[in-house]
């Protein structure tokens, strides 16, 4: 079982990780979430856990007592535990990052308010992540997104590993598009391909087809991505119908089959034709 621990000025912000896919993992002992409100660890009368800063300027910055008290109060780690102050400073959030974290026992969360964390805080962080390239009001969200990113990689949570294994991102590259029922809806048809329950041929129509998205909606991604031996066909294919992409053609050039060269057969000596 994996343990998700926030500190949080906000504990009742969290109550969607009590819904859906991650209210049953819970249930049925995959994960377990523990929320603690690290005001309670305050050592004011009033139980303050911010304050100006030094030096002046606008808003408050959390004092570093509450927090430091709350992660010394914690119980012995059981296994492989990892410290995340959440911060726009942090390195961005990415699926690696959840696949990595979801080999771990622990996660601890510090959710930050306010202006910030008073500097010192960071010292008790193994990692500073950040969700992405904006400003939120608090970590609280960014933990959110975070614990469900690494919670359906774990065993059992959904059900299926497949479900997770073809994920957009879950190998580089943008889902391929789904369908289901009706056949026709509005004019729309569904790819003949897909209803042909000819494995093989849909195995590839879905390759290709996440190849041609991460190209066209993604291509930040489409350079990085690492393609297989069976990918050189398709994108050649998808050559023909996006004139664009033939400029990339070098990312995968290395994967051109080579041909076969023909084993020439041993020429009969003169004994053997007299035999």
């Amino acid at each position: 079982m994996m343990q998700f621990t926030i500190l949080t000025l906000f504990p009742e912000m969290f109550a969607p990780l009590q819904e859906s896919i991650l209210k049953r993992a819970q249930a049925a002992n995959l994960m377990a979430v523990k929320l603690i409100n690290f005001r309670d660890y305050a050592l004011s009368k009033h139980k303050n856990v911010d304050d100006v800063p030094y030096g002046g300027g606008a808003g408050m910055v959390l004092k570093p007592e509450p927090i430091f008290a709350a992660i010394g109060d914690l119980p012995p780690s059981r296994g492989q535990r990892r410290v995340i102050l959440l911060t726009p400073q942090g390195e961005v959030f990415q699926q690696r990052k959840a696949k990595e974290w979801s080999q771990l026992d622990e996660l601890i969360f510090i959710c930050g308010h306010y202006e910030g964390f008073d500097e010192r805080v960071r010292r008790l962080a193994d990692e500073e992540v950040s969700l992405g390239d904006f400003v939120l009001t608090g970590g609280e969200l960014a933990a959110m997104v975070m614990i469900d990113a690494v919670a359906r990689l774990l065993p059992g949570v959904l059900g299926e590993k497949a479900s997770a294994e073809e994920d957009s991102h879950s190998d580089g590259l943008l889902e391929y598009p789904q369908y289901t029922r009706p056949p026709v809806f509005n004019g729309m048809e569904v790819p003949e391909v897909l209803l042909s329950g000819h494995h093989l041929h849909i195995e590839g129509w879905r390759r290709k087809e996440s190849l041609r998205r991460t190209f066209l909606k993604r291509p930040d991604l489409f350079v990085h991505t690492e393609f297989q031996g069976s990918d050189y066909t398709l994108l050649e294919e998808l050559c023909q119908e996006l004139p664009n992409l033939a400029a990339e053609r070098f990312r995968w050039q290395h994967l051109k089959p080579k041909p076969k060269r023909l084993r020439k057969r041993p020429q009969a000596s003169f004994n053997d034709e007299e035999e």
